[in-house]
């Protein structure tokens, strides 16, 4: 066995929305670390490429198409992972969608349940599937949420974005405490403005540029590779006794 509390090789894990952005960032930080890596999206053609990408760091990867906000297929994805990879020791919830960037007043109930379907009940069935399967074999392991600035500071015209990453944040704590005594941790990764294919067309708007990038203490936009050092950190046993955290992950702007 490695003395480096990094290392994870012989370790299992999972990262929904795992072919694009902060997803395929988060899973190939574990991968370099030595972990197997599960990805679960609704792109097959992406989890193709992010497959073959995360091959390349020399561990078992498997990609499964399902979709977050479908129960049974989280759960058979999440049973999928245990047949072939022999067990789960971590899951990052990180699949989610923008949704609507409509006023309060235009933003209709589906509207609202069309974002929150995914990003909080979707984050909500992923931990509790993955949760089943840890208590199951009974070697304990780390839940891990990405949340967002969103779930603290206001977001005009992302209403229901911003209440699911609150949302998540309430859920990890709960999940902390809850799940403590089975050896499982819980904990959220909330990143600042990352440059992902989600938003990379408002990050390249001079206007934002110009408002937002002076507001960020490193002077740049984070990256999906910024995220790779938190998630082995949060899966390993470097942060064996951190449980019902919030990480934040932006460059300084909530320093500002």
């Amino acid at each position: 066995m490695s003395d480096n509390p990094f290392d994870l090789h012989g370790h299992v894990a999972v990262v929904t929305g795992g072919g694009s952005g902060i997803g395929l960032g988060l899973a190939g930080g574990l991968a370099r670390a030595g972990a197997a890596v599960a990805i679960i999206g609704r792109s097959a053609e992406r989890l193709a490429s992010a497959q073959e990408t995360l091959l390349s760091f020399g561990n078992p990867v498997l990609s499964v198409a399902a979709d977050v906000a479908d129960e049974a297929a989280v759960g058979a994805a999440m049973q999928r992972v245990r047949d072939e990879l022999g067990g789960l020791d971590s899951c990052f919830a990180n699949a989610g969608v923008a949704g609507y960037y409509s006023p309060l007043l235009d933003t209709s109930l589906d509207d609202f349940r069309a974002v929150t379907a995914i990003n909080l009940d979707g984050a909500f069935v992923t931990l509790r599937e993955a949760a089943r399967q840890m208590v199951d074999v009974g070697r304990g392991g780390s839940l891990i949420a990405v949340s967002s600035m969103g779930a603290h500071q206001g977001m005009p015209r992302q209403h229901a974005y911003a209440a699911a990453k609150a949302g998540v944040v309430a859920l990890v704590n709960s999940l902390a405490v809850e799940l403590a005594r089975f050896g499982i941790r819980a904990n959220a990764i909330e990143p600042g403005w990352v440059s992902t294919e989600m938003i990379d067309a408002l990050l390249a708007s001079d206007r934002f540029a110009e408002r937002v990038l002076p507001r960020v203490p490193l002077r740049r936009w984070g990256t999906a590779e910024d995220l790779a050092g938190v998630a082995v950190y949060l899966a390993s046993s470097a942060s064996s006794y951190q449980t019902g955290d919030v990480l934040l992950i932006d460059g300084g702007y909530g320093k500002f």
